[in-house]
Order: structure tokens, then sequence, then C-alpha cells
């Protein structure tokens, strides 16, 4: 079945989704990371409750701290209590800062190859219409 097979806008970009984060993946791999915990540690450079990172990554509580435990487990991250006890922060060891170092090259040749897969102006567009559509979907929940 063609790509353009599906007119589901949902289906279309998971899709795309997984295997652009299979080329993340195989890259990072190289320094004992997938691209979804390299996009915490990189969140993590400062540090922030769990609320608050899961708003910004736009996910949910429930599974980022699934997504954490890995990086808790083998010390990459930290957790404390906050002011308020409910409050949970994370940060990221000295542990975490290095593997984030030494993933850094491998993430940035994984961009390269998507941004050379597509062309700059295609990357762009890409961009630009990704953002426009996370804005009108957080006016949507905002109205």
């Amino acid at each position: 079945m063609p790509a353009t097979a599906s007119p589901c806008t949902c289906f279309r970009l998971r899709r795309a989704a997984r295997q652009v984060s299979q080329v993340y993946d195989h890259a990072l791999a190289g320094a004992g990371l997938n691209v979804n915990q390299y996009s915490l540690l990189r969140h993590l450079r400062t540090p922030g409750t769990l609320g608050a990172l899961a708003a910004h990554l736009g996910m949910d509580r429930t599974t980022l701290s699934r997504n954490l435990r890995p990086l808790l487990r083998d010390g990459l991250v930290a957790d404390a209590r906050g002011d308020d006890p409910r409050q949970r922060v994370l940060m990221l060891t000295a542990a975490g800062r290095e593997r984030v170092a030494s993933a850094r090259p491998l993430w940035r040749r994984a961009q390269q190859r998507i941004d050379a897969l597509l062309g700059a102006d295609a990357g762009n567009q890409l961009l630009a219409g990704l953002d426009a559509l996370e804005s009108a979907l957080a006016r949507e929940r905002q109205a």
C-alpha cells in the first residue's frame, strides 16, 4: 500500500514518526539511549517538576514516569521532593550530563541524515506545518 493511501493524518504522522524514531534510535544506540531517553535527558538540563516536564513534552505523567524509570535506575536522572512534598523535582546527574554529551554527536548525525533525506525546503515546511498544527490544537484546547 502506498504511503499516501490513508487519508488519516494521525496514522500518517505516527507511521512517519516511527520510521524517523528508528533512525534516531539506531544512531543513539551507541550511547546506550533511545530517542525518547535522549529527549528526556536534554529537557532535564534544568531541573524541573514531573508535572512541568510532562506539560512541556505534551505527555501524560504516567507515560513520563514509565519513561523515566530506566534513567532513574541507571543513575542518569535523580529525583527529590520539592518545596511542596507532593512535587517531584527531576534533575540530571553527572552521569546523565556525560551521557548527553556522548550522545549529542550521534543525535546530530541522525538529524543530518533526516535533513538530507528530506531536503532543506521540505524540512522547513514540515517543521512549520507541525508548529502550526500544534498551535492550532493548543488554541482549541484553551477555547
